[in-house]
């Protein structure tokens, strides 16, 4: 539907101009926009290839995993009807630890994986449980104490101070998350969910 709707703006754009006969404007703006995104996303590679590098360290030293492991407590408390053990509760604070750092690109892939193995002890696969949707809401709202992607975009745009949005970003970030924590409280409170069995004491290494 969205792409629909942005080839109508194009048409109309296009016509429009034509029947002004400043069709060279449009055409202008389309190579301008074409050449500043291309210079956004060169810009953003440096950036995120060091902060992916330092975090790729900081896995190895395991510091990631010591993040993970005090962020358990609260990982369990957003999902309880999620197993103790199971492998879906080690992705999602792997995603909720990158997002922490301001790493989206990083937390994505985990976020998916969490999706898929959340996906598996759904009861009805054709509808998210609350399980997903506390994900969804978590990870769309949450907390950042490095805002990496939008530092680079300002550092690629000539910002003098490109890292002053760190506090307004946290305050607005925890904002965010306080909010979207209590309609998730409040949603799963008119809709409980099933609980579901502990899986095997085989798979508790995979939630740290």
């Amino acid at each position: 539907m969205i792409n629909v709707i942005w080839i109508f703006m194009l048409v109309v754009g296009f016509v429009a101009a034509a029947a002004q006969g400043r069709v060279e404007v449009v055409t202008e703006a389309v190579f301008d926009g074409a050449k500043t995104g291309v210079s956004v996303s060169f810009g953003l590679i440096s950036i995120m290839v060091f902060w992916l590098g330092m975090m790729r360290i900081a896995e190895d030293a395991g510091l990631l995993q010591r993040l993970a492991k005090l962020l358990g407590p609260v990982v369990r408390y957003l999902f309880p009807d999620v197993p103790r053990n199971h492998p879906a509760l080690g992705f999602i604070m792997s995603n909720m630890s990158a997002n922490l750092l301001g790493l989206g690109n990083a937390a994505t892939p985990m976020g998916i994986r969490a999706m898929q193995e959340l996906q598996k002890i759904n009861p009805d696969k054709s509808v998210a449980s609350p399980a997903m949707c506390t994900l969804l809401a978590i990870n769309t709202s949450s907390i950042t104490l490095i805002p990496t992607t939008l530092i680079a975009i300002r550092m690629n745009f000539g910002s003098a101070h490109p890292a002053e949005i760190v506090g307004t970003t946290l305050i607005a970030t925890i904002i965010a998350t306080i909010a979207a924590i209590l309609a998730d409280r409040w949603y799963r409170s008119r809709h409980k969910p099933p609980i579901i069995p502990s899986l095997p004491q085989q798979d508790q290494a995979a939630v740290g």
